[in-house]
């Protein structure tokens, strides 16, 4: 994956237990699915807002902290069992990603067998009942998840929740009376301050390290691919393949953030780590325990980073602020009357510095929220008052393999594990559609779906369900949550040939796995 601002080089942006995906859009709010504005909280969650001390320190240790600290820090492994998956194209032969040739397999993929896998992270206890704080790649796509406490106890943990636009997820395990951390106030964080990072780094065992915050709201843009939210704290503290998920704490043993990623030309630390900052941490945290997602508000609009010639071509006084260069459609952003060569320069009374910060602004409040911004227009300042919206996007047809997990008892329809987007005309340009065609183009499919196993791939056009057409999104969700059997017949458009394809789902496990 190649960094954006390092192309002449070898430097590569990496996790530090493994790589994360990465592309910008804005869309808001960071908040609970129900899209709800209530005030109680899902986590009793221990904070201290107070700033750290900033007096002349030299201490000789920092054990006293150490101590009161390292209980909260758990050590996380996990297990991705062995599976029969249909094969990518990549690792066939020639020729044998043909649809016709996929009659000789019942009109699917050729199977293959995955081999088993473990991974190594950390975690913090953000909750004396059992709420734990990691990384989404620490747990994705886990089967087993095991937590070990600092006092030898190991548990099953459940996963809760993944939120990948964060790189943030919770885990849960039943435990009573547990040590919390307790959560400082991570935006009264400041360059210079004092931290330490806890983690478990290669498996050794728990190991600290420390150094100093480099920087704030740095946007490395490893969440890219993702459209994800980045607002990370930059440390010297070493971060090394096992600290991801730990704890990045002050002098003062609170948590400033959780441990994500290091900048690296090798793969070990070269003095760059990134942390989520512990108020973006809280606030995904308790989305994820309220409703096991998070729902994003969006604003439907292009912005562009304010360069000194930019702001010379625009008569504006500094580079601060947030260029519109283009709106949605009837989003809200249009809606609400802003224009291309606007400049957001506040928002419900705080300044705007720049694109990314906008969005990390907007993520406070949730879809339906009615925002009042302040722009510059012509030299001239106004106000604009917009209401955030859900973030239009791909649908998801049947439930995750996640959802499938919690309770495969209350699973309905049918396609789980595939999420569907209507076809525009970007993407009919980028996948050489025939101009006419019209159906559900699938983004995702689990790898572990029995729609996988029958080859649906992202790109494939989904035209019929059980003999009836799909010309939306829409249309595919309706009627695979109508679907009466298991076995799902299906027409589909796939790289140039049209073909029946038939998903059984009748004989999946009860943990989701099929």
């Amino acid at each position: 994956m190649n960094h954006p601002i390092t192309r002449s080089s070898s430097l590569k942006p990496r996790l530090a237990a493994v790589s994360v995906l990465g592309a910008f859009a804005l869309a808001g709010a960071l908040f609970a699915a129900t899209g709800g504005s209530s005030t109680k909280p899902a986590i009793d969650l221990k904070r201290d807002a107070s700033p750290v001390n900033r007096g002349q320190l030299e201490v000789g240790s920092f054990s006293g902290i150490v101590k009161h600290v390292s209980p909260s820090v758990v050590k996380i492994t996990t297990e991705i069992k062995a599976k029969r998956v249909a094969a990518n194209a990549t690792e066939l032969p020639p020729g044998f990603d043909n649809p016709m040739f996929r009659q000789f397999f019942g009109n699917r993929m050729p199977e293959m067998q995955t081999q088993p896998q473990s991974g190594l992270g950390s975690g913090v206890i953000i909750s004396a009942d059992g709420y734990i704080a990691t990384n989404n790649h620490v747990v994705d796509g886990a089967d087993i998840v095991t937590v070990a406490l600092t006092d030898g106890r190991e548990f099953t943990a459940k996963v809760v929740g993944r939120d990948p636009q964060t790189d943030l997820a919770v885990v849960k395990i039943d435990a009573k009376d547990l040590p919390a951390i307790t959560l400082a106030d991570s935006s009264k964080t400041e360059v210079g301050d004092r931290v330490l990072a806890i983690g478990n780094p290669f498996g050794i065992g728990e190991t600290v390290t420390s150094g100093i915050v480099s920087a704030k709201g740095r946007n490395i843009g490893i969440l890219a691919e993702v459209e994800g939210y980045e607002d990370f704290i930059q440390t010297d503290a070493a971060i090394n393949p096992g600290n991801s998920g730990g704890a990045l704490v002050d002098v003062s043993g609170r948590l400033v953030g959780i441990n994500t990623a290091i900048l690296s030309r090798t793969g070990g630390f070269q003095g760059v780590g990134l942390a989520v900052p512990a108020n973006l941490v809280s606030q995904v945290a308790d989305s994820l325990v309220k409703t096991g997602k998070v729902t994003r508000g969006y604003l439907g609009v292009n912005l562009n980073q304010i360069t000194p010639a930019l702001a010379e071509a625009f008569h504006l006084k500094d580079n601060k602020g947030a260029l519109v260069s283009a709106t949605v459609p009837d989003s809200p952003a249009d809606k609400a009357g802003l224009k291309s060569g606007d400049v957001i320069v506040a928002l419900e009374g705080q300044p705007v510095s720049d694109p990314n910060s906008l969005k990390n602004q907007v993520s406070a409040f949730a879809p339906g929220t009615k925002l009042n911004l302040e722009i510059l227009r012509d030299g001239k300042t106004e106000k604009i008052a917009v209401t955030t919206a859900d973030k239009p996007g791909a649908k998801q047809i049947g439930k995750s393999r996640d959802a499938l997990s919690k309770n495969n008892a209350n699973d309905e329809g049918v396609l789980n594990g595939v999420a569907v987007d209507d076809l525009d005309r970007n993407g009919r340009r980028e996948l050489n559609l025939p101009a006419k065609l019209k159906g559900a183009l699938i983004t995702q499919v689990d790898p572990a779906s029995a729609s996988a196993r029958a080859g649906l791939k992202p790109g494939d056009v989904i035209l019929e369900i059980n003999r009836q057409a799909v010309t939306s999104a829409k249309d595919a969700i309706e009627l695979s949550t109508k679907a009466e059997s298991k076995k799902t017949l299906l027409k589909l458009w796939s790289r140039g040939n049209t073909l029946f394809v038939v998903v059984d789902e009748t004989g999946s496990d009860k943990d989701g796995s099929n």
